[in-house]
C-alpha cells in the first residue's frame, strides 16, 4: 500500500489532542500537597526547610502540612489586623507602621511577638498620665496655680 513511517517520538511532532504515554493511559496533572491540603503556603518548601534545618533525623508527612497551615493562619491574622489599621489611617497600602500597630494592639500577637522589632514600625502612641496637665475646676483662666 504505502510507505510506513515510524511513529513520532518528539513532543513537537505529536498531534495536539494526543497525550504522550503508551500503556499507562492518560497522564493526569500532578496536584501539589498545598492544593491537597487546601493551603496557600507551600507544603513542599516547608518540608524541605524542615529537612535541611536538621531539627530531626526524619520528618513525617503530616508535619510540614500542619506547620504550613499554622504559618498561613498567623500570616492571615497579622495581615487582616494590619489591613484594618491601614483603613483606620485612610490608607490603601499596608506599611510597617500598620503591622506594628496591629501586633501591639492585639494581646495574643503582642505576647507571641514580644521580642520582635518591626523595621520602620515605630511605637504605640502613649503618654504617661503623670505628664499630662492637671485639670482644675476652680479657675478656667490659668493653667498653673501659685
Amino acid at each position: 500500500p504505502g510507505v510506513r513511517y515510524p511513529p513520532p517520538t518528539h513532543p513537537s511532532q505529536m498531534p495536539k489532542n494526543v497525550t504522550p504515554g503508551g500503556r499507562g493511559g492518560s497522564k493526569k496533572k500532578s496536584t501539589s500537597r498545598s492544593a491537597k491540603a487546601g493551603l496557600q503556603f507551600p507544603v513542599g518548601r516547608v518540608h524541605r526547610h524542615l529537612k535541611l534545618g536538621r531539627y530531626a533525623e526524619r520528618i513525617g508527612a503530616g508535619a510540614p502540612v500542619y506547620m504550613a497551615a499554622v504559618l498561613e493562619y498567623l500570616a492571615a491574622e497579622v495581615l487582616e489586623l494590619a489591613g484594618n489599621a491601614a483603613r483606620d489611617n485612610k490608607k490603601s497600602r499596608i506599611i510597617p507602621r500598620h503591622v506594628t500597630l496591629a501586633v501591639r494592639n492585639d494581646e495574643e500577637l503582642n505576647k507571641l511577638l514580644s521580642g520582635v522589632t518591626v523595621a520602620q514600625g515605630g511605637v504605640l502612641p502613649n503618654i504617661h498620665s503623670v505628664l499630662l496637665p492637671k485639670k482644675s475646676g476652680k479657675k478656667a483662666g490659668s493653667s498653673q496655680e501659685y
